[in-house]
């Protein structure tokens, strides 16, 4: 089974649609928290709910279970709910989040869409490296479901697989050796 993801970035709906298309993508996952953009309303739940099914793809939410912005403060590193404007991507406890039986059941979830059609995974940043999506959903499938093969889907059009995408946001860089 195939599992891709998608950012929306800025990208024009024309664009997005013909990125899902071009992949074969039947279904939408939004795994966005609050499922809004403040600066590409096209992308707003209401409007992706119009748009995606009028090229045949289904779209679902699922922000609840796989968003990126917990509810629970047990699930940030520091233990209480950062501000609003925090750099979630390194403030969330991923590993923590991937114990918590609500995000496994939307996982769960998520396999049976994607049981059923080619699925993608949206979220708003165009780079996986620097989305929940990468380090949190597409982590965890290829640790519990390595039958899954997951590719992220670039905005140009490139399309590569989750495996080979090393970043992470639980360690740091190594230093770099220094020639003398």
């Amino acid at each position: 089974m195939k599992l891709f993801t998608i950012g929306h970035s800025a990208h024009s709906p024309e664009k997005f649609v013909r990125l899902l298309q071009d992949n074969g993508i039947m279904t939408v996952v939004d795994v966005r928290t609050a499922p809004v953009s403040r600066f590409h309303s096209q992308f707003n739940k209401d409007n992706l709910e119009y748009l995606l099914p009028q090229h045949g793809i289904r779209y679902v939410f699922a922000g609840k279970h796989l968003g990126g912005r917990p509810a629970d403060p047990t699930c940030y590193k520091r233990r209480d709910l950062p501000p609003e404007d925090a750099d979630y991507l390194h403030e969330v406890d991923y590993p923590e989040v991937m114990k918590r039986q609500w995000f496994i059941d939307g996982v769960k979830r998520l396999l049976e869409l994607a049981g059923e059609h080619i699925t993608a995974v949206m979220c708003s940043e165009e780079d996986p490296a620097t989305c929940h999506r990468h380090h949190l959903i597409a982590k965890y499938v290829m640790q519990t479901y390595p039958e899954v093969t997951v590719r992220h889907i670039r905005g140009d059009g490139v399309v590569f697989s989750a495996a080979s995408l090393l970043a992470s946001v639980d360690t740091t860089p190594s230093e770099q050796l220094t020639l003398f």
